[in-house]
């Protein structure tokens, strides 16, 4: 390689590498009022189908705790949003869920399932972000010590490894790093976190893997085996913990701190991990 190669060579891993650990803040403050609505909308279609597909997997009930919040919006409309929590036999807690301004560059999509103890199957978070790039993140939240059991490792993890590793190697998707340690400590091997540009080419792409992931975590939970009895009380302990460090540990909180006030985004925190449905299922058990 020639010196001037090296050069070039040298100074695009460094962009590569400062792209990766660019705040949301960053991606706003150099496109802060794109108007990002037809996305939004895509990838609204795609989360709202995750979620009818799970629903007939686990009939569900919306849980009390959002009453009011199906879709909301602050006094001026410079924020809005949607957020609707169910609870069902055999799954926890579901949050379908968006909050953001598609007019000015940022939206924030989500849709998780947190699984009861009967079953020790990852968990399934999905996650599509505006910034007005597009975000995507994707996981399966394991539910024991993936650094000591292997047989869940291999069981979950490297069956996902292949389809993992051709989404991770596209050339046209940038990892995308938290700057919060606890976030960084909560992905998976498999964990998807990328930007890439905001096209329906990359939204067909996602819509394409996220199915495909999403398929395959539906097949692990139709042909899961039984926790026992004895696991399961320690088992839901451990995922109402996660569930709670991983909505409040999040940095990003404080761009709706910003726009909605402490309180009322607290108030939004704690119905998106399911604050009350962790405080009665843990009373019901006798944890409280």
């Amino acid at each position: 390689m020639a010196v001037d190669d090296e050069v070039v060579c040298s100074k695009e891993n460094a962009v590569s590498g400062a792209s990766q650990t660019k705040t949301i803040h960053e991606f706003l403050a150099e496109n802060p009022n794109v108007d990002v609505s037809e996305a939004h909308a895509a990838l609204w279609e795609i989360i709202t189908e995750l979620k009818d597909r799970t629903e007939k997997l686990f009939p569900m009930e919306k849980q009390p705790a959002c009453e009011g919040l199906e879709y909301w919006a602050t006094e001026d409309g410079s924020w809005e949003g949607s957020m609707n929590t169910f609870t069902g036999e055999g799954v926890e807690h579901v949050a379908l869920s968006w909050i953001g301004n598609p007019k000015a560059s940022i939206v924030d999509v989500s849709f998780q399932v947190f699984l009861g103890p009967q079953i020790d199957v990852p968990h399934f978070i999905q996650d599509f972000g505006l910034i007005p790039d597009l975000f995507h993140f994707s996981e399966l939240v394991p539910r024991r010590d993936l650094m000591v059991d292997l047989d869940y490792l291999n069981k979950y993890y490297a069956e996902d490894n292949e389809d993992f590793l051709a989404l991770r190697g596209d050339e046209r998707v940038t990892w995308s790093v938290s700057h919060g340690v606890y976030m960084r400590a909560f992905n998976s091997p498999n964990s998807h976190s990328y930007t890439m540009e905001r096209s329906p080419e990359m939204i067909d792409v996602l819509r394409e893997s996220v199915f495909k992931r999403f398929d395959r975590w539906v097949s692990w939970v139709e042909n899961a085996t039984p926790v026992p009895e004895d696991e399961r009380l320690a088992l839901m302990k451990r995922d109402h913990t996660v569930r709670t460090y991983a909505y409040t540990q999040d940095p990003m909180n404080v761009i709706s701190e910003r726009m909605l006030g402490k309180e009322r985004t607290q108030r939004m925190l704690d119905v998106r991990y399911g604050k009350v449905q962790i405080e009665e299922s843990e009373k019901a058990a006798g944890l409280r």
